[in-house]
């Protein structure tokens, strides 16, 4: 009996030795087979040429065209954790105004700060100090995109005097059951995507790649996973950010994978809520620009939404999806000029 068990220990260990060995040959083959990651910029911190503006103690990538003498626009980019890339469209708007584009803090190519810095109070105190230092004397207009209407529109409510004019492109929700509603639909197609072969390839692929990239700092690894899983819930076949036949292409540099995670948790339902009844204390004028092709957040639910302002139009940009302004820069560019110029 002895020998028999001492046989059976002995296959049993070829076998366990087998499976080790078969899953780290499979495991060399899709490391292979994943290939090269695709390099990622480093932030302000580590590349002294990045512009950037200093605000409320953080470094924070930054843009700013036109004449210091002119009124100032403010943009906000979506995520939260993207980046102002696909935004830049928007410096044809410095003919006129002195437009300013920023990463917002833990995003983009902006200094990474501790989670406990990545709240949406903290957004709107960031968004605050920069405005003060920008244009001390006189309101701005804010462009806000998808998350950043969401950010512009919550700040309406806290310095409503500091905002003359906003347009925002598509924002995702302005209170709690909105947020819910838009949760749900993102979880199925998330869902969706992490149950098929090409979605567990994606991620398998993506974490693979990010192995290799030795940096170029602590949030390398996560914020180019975080991205690649981005990119591909904005191009899931059932998610009209695209139009048909079309890829959400929109250029960016980097996601801020932490910013991502820590934002939407810090504002629960009362901050949320607030935000709806912030713009509805706000007496400036607001335009929704929508792309025609976004059935889900497009100009159906953002006409929910200007029930909540005094003032507020609505233009509809044909063969647009979510990112507006890359998609058609020029029709988006005419209607904010239009707007601006008291259309």
């Amino acid at each position: 009996m002895a020998g028999a068990g001492r046989r059976i220990l002995r296959k049993l260990f070829r076998a366990l030795g087998f499976g080790v060995l078969g899953f780290l040959v499979l495991l060399a083959v899709a490391f292979v087979a994943a290939g090269p990651p695709v390099p990622l910029p480093a932030t302000v911190t580590d590349d002294a040429d990045l512009p950037r503006l200093e605000v409320a103690g953080v470094t924070l990538h930054a843009r700013v065209e036109g004449s210091e003498d002119a009124p100032v626009i403010v943009v906000l980019h979506g995520g939260p954790g993207g980046d102002h890339r696909s935004l830049l469209p928007l410096a044809g708007l410095a003919d006129a105004y002195r437009v300013v584009f920023y990463d917002q803090r833990g995003a983009g190519l902006s200094e990474r700060v501790p989670d406990a810095a990545l709240t949406f109070e903290a957004h709107l105190d960031e968004l605050d100090a920069l405005v003060d230092a920008v244009s001390p004397a006189a309101p701005v207009v804010l462009i806000g995109h998808s998350w950043g209407a969401i950010l512009a529109t919550a700040y309406l409510g806290v310095a409503p005097r500091r905002v003359a004019d906003a347009v925002l492109i598509e924002p995702g929700f302005l209170d709690a059951a909105g947020m819910a509603e838009w949760q749900a639909r993102a979880d199925e197609l998330i869902g969706d995507m992490t149950r098929s072969v090409s979605g567990v390839w994606l991620v398998t692929k993506a974490v693979l790649q990010s192995l290799r990239l030795g940096g170029p700092d602590a949030d390398g690894q996560g914020d180019y996973v975080t991205g690649r899983m981005v990119a591909a819930f904005a191009n899931h076949p059932e998610n009209p950010y695209h139009c048909p036949g079309a890829a959400y292409d929109a250029p960016s540099w980097r996601f801020g994978a932490r910013s991502q995670s820590a934002v939407p948790v810090s504002a629960g339902p009362g901050a949320l809520d607030a935000i709806a009844a912030g713009a509805g204390g706000w007496d400036g004028r607001a335009l929704f620009l929508t792309g025609a092709c976004d059935d889900w957040i497009g100009a159906d639910l953002q006409r929910r939404h200007m029930a909540y302002f005094r003032d507020a139009r609505l233009v509809d940009i044909a063969d647009a999806g979510h990112d507006v302004v890359h998609d058609r820069p020029d029709a988006a560019l005419a209607a904010i000029r239009a707007f601006l110029n008291g259309g």
